[in-house]
C-alpha cells in the first residue's frame, strides 16, 4: 500500500488496541502502543534509503528482505528497544505484541498489490503479489478516516476499528473473487493456455492484464466486462546481444524484480540497444502506446556495455535518450 495507507492503519491499530484491556487501562501503556504501531506501520519501507545507491540496488531490494519473515521479528524487536528506551512499560508484552501486529500488517496488505514482497524469504525467494488491490485504495483510505472522526467524537476506538477491519476483510475476499472471475473472461477471450496475470488499478471496474503463451505476450483490459486486447508481442528467442546485455547490474536487478518482461533489440549507430519493458505498467503518451519501467542497455558493436538505465519512464523515448550515453565507458 502507499505511504498515507500504511499510516492510517497505523493509528487504526492504536485504535483498536483500546479492545486489549490492559492497554486501554493504562494511559502511559496506551501511548506507547499508539507510538509503536504507527512506527511498525511504516518501518519495513524504511528500506527506502537504498535509494541512495542508484535505482537498480533500489529496485533489487526494495520490499525485498525488509519484508521477509525474518524482518518481522528484527523490525519488531527494534522498535520496542526504542520505545522502552524513551517509555518504559511493564507491561512489555501487550506493547511487544501490539508492534508486532503493525509489522506484520504492513508486510500483510503489500502482498496484495501488483508491486508485491518478498513476503516469504528465505523459505521462499520469489516476489509475491497477488493483484488484488490496487496500490492506492480510495476505500480502505476512506474507512480510516471515518474511524478516526468516530473516535473524535467519542466513540469506543476499539470497536470501531473491530468493525472497520471485519469489513475491510469482506472487501479483500470480494476483490479476490472479482479478479478471479475476471481471470476467467480473459481466459475465454484469449482462449489460449498461458499465464494469466489480470492486474487492479483505481476503478473498480477497470482491470489490467498480462497474458503469456508459449508464442506471444497479450497485453489489454477489461472495462465492466468488456475484454480488449491492446498490444500483441512475439515472444522472443535469446541472441547474443540479449545475452550480452543481460550482464548489466540494471537488468539483474529488473529481471529479479519481474518476470512479466518484453524484450527488444535496436540496431544504433554506435551499436545495439537492448530493452525490456515490463508488460504490466502501460499508458498513453502523446497518443501511443507506452510502458513505463524499463531497463535499457547500451553495448558497442563488440557487445561491450557502454551505458545502462533502468526505472520508470513517463514521457516517452524523449525522456530515455537524456538517461543514457552511448559514449559512456
Amino acid at each position: 500500500m502507499d505511504t498515507a495507507t500504511h499510516f492510517a492503519m497505523g493509528f487504526g491499530l492504536a485504535g483498536l488496541a483500546h479492545l486489549d484491556p490492559v492497554v486501554a487501562s493504562s494511559p502511559g501503556l496506551l501511548e506507547a502502543v499508539m507510538l509503536g504501531t504507527v512506527i511498525g506501520s511504516q518501518a519495513p519501507d524504511l528500506d527506502g534509503v537504498v535509494r541512495l545507491r542508484g535505482s537498480a540496488a533500489y529496485i533489487r531490494n526494495h520490499r525485498g528482505v525488509s519484508h521477509s519473515v525474518p524482518a518481522l521479528f528484527l523490525w519488531t524487536g527494534a522498535i520496542f528497544a526504542l520505545i522502552q528506551l524513551f517509555l518504559p512499560q511493564s507491561d512489555w508484552l501487550h506493547l511487544l505484541g501490539w508492534i508486532f501486529l503493525a509489522v506484520c500488517l504492513h508486510v500483510f496488505v503489500d502482498l496484495f498489490n501488483s508491486y508485491g514482497t518478498k513476503g516469504m524469504y528465505p523459505f521462499r525467494d520469489k516476489w509475491i503479489a497477488f493483484n488484488v488491490i490496487f496500490i492506492f485504495d480510495p476505500l480502505i483510505f476512506a474507512m480510516h478516516l471515518v474511524g478516526f472522526m468516530l473516535w473524535a467524537i467519542g466513540l469506543d476506538p476499539g470497536k470501531v476499528f473491530l468493525a472497520i477491519y471485519l469489513l475491510i476483510a469482506c472487501y479483500y475476499v470480494w476483490r479476490w473473487q472479482v479478479q478471479k472471475q475476471t481471470t476467467e473472461l480473459v481466459r475465454q477471450h484469449i482462449g489460449r493456455p498461458g499465464r494469466y496475470t489480470i492486474i487492479p488499478t483505481l476503478s473498480w471496474n477497470q482491470w489490467t492484464f498480462v497474458v503469456r503463451t508459449e508464442h506471444h505476450w497479450y497485453v489489454g483490459e477489461v472495462n465492466a466486462g468488456e475484454v480488449m486486447v491492446l498490444d500483441t508481442f512475439s515472444v522472443k528467442p535469446e541472441n547474443e546481444i540479449i545475452a550480452a546485455a543481460r550482464e548489466s547490474f540494471s537488468v539483474k536487478s529488473f529481471l529479479a524484480f519481474t518476470h512479466h518482461v518484453h524484450v527488444e533489440t535496436k540496431e544504433r549507430p554506435f551499436g545495439y540497444e537492448v530493452k525490456w519493458i515490463d508488460l504490466r505498467y502501460r499508458s498513453r503518451f502523446q497518443g501511443k502506446s507506452h510502458y513505463m519501467f524499463v531497463a535499457v542497455v547500451y553495448l558497442d558493436y563488440d557487445l561491450n556495455i557502454r551505458d545502462s538505465f533502468v526505472g520508470w519512464i513517463h514521457r516517452g523515448e524523449e525522456q530515455l535518450s537524456k538517461k543514457l550515453d552511448p559514449n559512456k565507458t
